[in-house]
């Protein structure tokens, strides 16, 4: 592949956001529309999973296609992949339980699995699993395929804890939060690894957030809040919508523009010393 000029690097970092709370919080929500959505689009729109699966994954195919021309970041189609992808890696696990029977043991292993293949295909191509060195195509697939399984795995762990295990929707967001909490802890006190703590609270975010989203949306009879997949979707995509704009006019979360102050949480630097050497290596 042929490497970038310097301004090409630029604009190609610059369609990665700045981890910041924002970029956590959205996130959250997203992952929770991807539960919800999935829900109803299936269920209260009578597309079942196969129609439901067909035109997310037709619109997915047609907004990363859109994500990779682009030359730089653009808050709206980022976060846009993001809740598609979501929603489709839902869907994913889905037919899998429901269509297929795979137990969630197996499916969540599997996916497991599958993201660590992806990792350590990553690693072994580009030395370096930073979200802060994506600068070419190639770096760009291996992100959105680890983010593809990192939700489709996260929601296989999320049944299994609350329906799989019996632990209900409410203990398991708390369970899930707790060890979100538990990698905070790790970085911040103990200066755990950036990029490894950053993975490790992305996966979580994801069962968090299905456990999350079943519990305001599923009835009281089944452990939820029943507030109904229609209510929670709307509200949580109205969320998104707003903090969306914020950063698309604010540019907080430009790349680069938090790096040393509070605001940049988890992957504050380019930790991958690997990656000079890798390049070094290449030149």
């Amino acid at each position: 592949m042929k490497a970038l000029t310097r301004e090409g690097a630029i604009q190609m970092l610059n369609k990665v956001p700045e981890v910041t709370l924002y970029f956590w919080v959205i996130k959250i929500m997203a992952t929770t529309v991807g539960e919800t959505a999935a829900d109803f689009l299936n269920f209260h729109l009578k597309l079942g999973l196969t129609g439901t699966s067909v035109v997310m994954g037709i619109l997915l195919a047609i907004f990363l296609f859109m994500q990779f021309r682009t030359r730089r970041y653009v808050p709206w189609l980022y976060w846009m992949v993001v809740v598609l992808i979501s929603i489709v890696g839902t869907l994913i696990t889905d037919n899998l339980v429901d269509n297929f029977g795979v137990p969630l043991e197996t499916t969540t292993v599997a996916f497991g699995v599958a993201l660590l293949a992806t990792f350590g295909a990553w690693y072994t191509s580009e030395r370096t699993l930073s979200i802060r060195t994506i600068v070419t195509t190639r770096r760009e697939l291996y992100y959105w395929a680890a983010i593809l399984f990192t939700f489709a795995l996260g929601t296989a762990a999320g049944d299994l804890a609350a329906e799989g295990l019996s632990l209900g929707y409410a203990k398991s967001t708390l369970i899930f939060g707790a060890l979100i909490g538990l990698v905070s802890v790790a970085y911040y006190v103990f200066k755990a690894n950036a990029v490894l703590a950053f993975w490790i609270a992305y996966i979580l975010t994801r069962p968090l957030g299905a456990s999350w989203g079943d519990y305001l949306s599923q009835p009281v009879a089944n452990g939820g809040l029943g507030l109904g997949t229609v209510f929670t979707s709307m509200i949580f995509l109205s969320t998104i919508v707003a903090l969306v704009i914020v950063l698309t006019v604010s540019r907080k979360d430009m790349l680069g523009q938090s790096t040393s102050g509070p605001g940049a949480l988890m992957e504050p630097a380019i930790l991958s010393v690997d990656d000079d050497a890798h390049s070094a290596g290449r030149r």
